[in-house]
């Protein structure tokens, strides 16, 4: 506190947060890494030692390139600092090849590309209202908001420990989001463009965007009720965010389509022939229903008439259940947007195909943004990220990070509760008793999951229950989080009653 309180005096404080995580990214060099270490690596090597031509079908390795032409320019970049380290890590027939160079390389790329992250969080925080500032710096919404974001515990186990670079996409992200807070629709049109062509799981909240700045800058004025005034429609900003994305999509694509590629790029970057469900069930609605299918299968009752219904569908069905709530409410300005945003992100996790768990920061890290302005929003945000966290926990399955993941894990836990409780004090409290218990149910399970289940001479029969038991168990949280947003949403106070934002 004492460094905080010397930091908040000089004006500083933001800086030791960022500061401070940094350190913490170093901490966790040496632990554990996923098979998508190996993944990146070998993207570093395609690009590097390949032409354009071949990137989107060499096939050496298992991990092929998969990932939108910006990312794959990424790693063309990334690996030509990476030769300066180990130029062995950029052989395409070096299939799992590891070093000390190449581990803090590729580390180190993640926590360097977070500077972009840090940026964000920074712009975002000039977007919050501070009205319910407290005399404390702790208390103030501006200081809560840059720690629950900086200091992520899902996005601290994914990138830093697990491997990935989501940090520098959630930037694009929440700059995007920023600038359309701050009304420069063209740079957050922009943004949101480019954050697509690096990783297309955010076509998951293109409607919102898109609706959004078709509603509030395609058209320039509205009625005293909320309404369009259809002849405010301006052609003009049509055709200045129509050539934004052109643009964008014509660096982006335009190499491939000019290799005549652009088919072989879409057959890489939807792969439908992927079943609905990942290996370890993302805690969604499929995960409830394949639990109950099962369930039903064993103890004898005929499923045919439930296990037929859903799972043959397509990825088309799955995207129109993902979307089939947008309920844009555009008039109550950017606020509205980002609650929709959310939505669509949640609902697409709830019902998309071939969901992976990860997927959930999607909704956690913007729905931070709400949380310090609304105590409902808050007591959302606390069930969502709590749920949506630990459900992450399978992916740290060695035992080195066991006390690592748990100790992260509560010590965001408690500090964002706490943080939020204190904001929110002089209204009613963020949890009833239900909730409460159900939060309360998550310390129980881990206990049974890691501890008890291992001794029990199921684990050699059944391995996978602590895996369903932890996808069922998170999947009734979210999906709960779920519905109180859409409720939120639907419910919303009219035009009338809104704040002018």
């Amino acid at each position: 506190m004492a460094v905080l309180g010397g930091a908040a005096g000089s004006g500083h404080w933001f800086s030791a947060l960022a500061l401070g995580v940094t350190l913490l990214k170093c901490l966790l060099i040496p632990t554990y890494h996923s098979t998508d270490f190996e993944v990146h690596r070998n993207w570093l090597a395609i690009t590097y030692s390949l032409p354009v031509s071949q990137w989107y079908y060499e096939a050496t390795s298992e991990w092929t390139l998969d990932y939108p032409p910006f990312f794959a320019w990424f790693e063309y970049v990334l690996s030509h600092v990476a030769k300066y380290f180990d130029e062995e890590m950029l052989n395409v027939k070096n299939l799992n090849y590891s070093s000390p160079m190449t581990l803090l390389f590729q580390r180190f790329s993640v926590i360097f590309t977070d500077a972009l992250f840090v940026y964000a969080v920074h712009e975002c925080c000039k977007c919050i209202d501070g009205k319910k500032a407290g005399k404390e710096l702790t208390e103030k919404p501006k200081f809560i908001l840059s720690v629950i974001l900086l200091w992520n515990f899902g996005l601290l186990i994914v990138d830093h420990i697990h491997f990935q670079y989501n940090g520098f996409l959630f930037g694009l992200m929440l700059l995007s989001i920023a600038r359309l807070f701050q009304k420069r629709h063209v740079e957050g049109a922009f943004l949101f463009a480019a954050l697509l062509h690096f990783k297309h799981i955010y076509l998951y909240v293109a409607p919102a965007y898109g609706i959004y700045l078709l509603r509030s800058y395609c058209f320039t004025a509205s009625k005293p009720d909320g309404s369009v005034r259809w002849n405010s429609f301006s052609f003009v900003r049509v055709l200045s965010l129509g050539l934004t994305v052109l643009l964008v999509s014509a660096l982006s694509l335009g190499p491939f389509l000019a290799l005549n590629q652009l088919p072989q790029v879409f057959s890489r970057l939807f792969p439908f022939k992927r079943g609905l469900c990942h290996a370890y069930w993302a805690p969604n609605f499929w995960a409830l229903y394949n639990a109950l299918d099962k369930l039903l299968s064993v103890i004898g009752l005929n499923d045919e008439w439930f296990g037929s219904a859903v799972p043959t569908h397509s990825p088309s069905l799955s995207d129109t259940l993902g979307n089939t709530h947008l309920h844009l409410d555009c008039h109550s300005g950017p606020r509205g947007f980002l609650r929709c945003l959310i939505l669509c992100a949640l609902s697409s996790f709830m019902f998309g195909w071939h969901v992976h768990e990860k997927a959930i920061l999607l909704a956690v890290l913007p729905m931070s943004l709400l949380s310090v302005e609304k105590a409902g929003d808050a007591s959302i945000f606390l069930i969502l990220t709590t749920t949506g966290h630990y459900s992450l926990f399978p992916l740290l399955f060695t035992a080195p990070e066991l006390p690592i993941k748990i100790l992260l894990m509560l010590l965001f836990t408690i500090y964002s509760i706490s943080s939020l409780k204190t904001l929110f004090r002089k209204e009613k409290p963020l949890f009833n008793w239900m909730e409460t218990f159900y939060l309360l149910g998550l310390g129980p399970l881990e206990v049974c999951c890691e501890f008890i289940f291992p001794l029990t001479s199921w684990r050699l029969k059944y391995p996978f229950i602590p895996l369903l038991l932890t996808s069922v168990y998170c999947a009734v949280g979210i999906m709960y989080a779920w519905f109180r947003l859409y409720v939120s949403v639907l419910t919303g106070p009219p035009v009338s009653k809104t704040k002018k934002q």
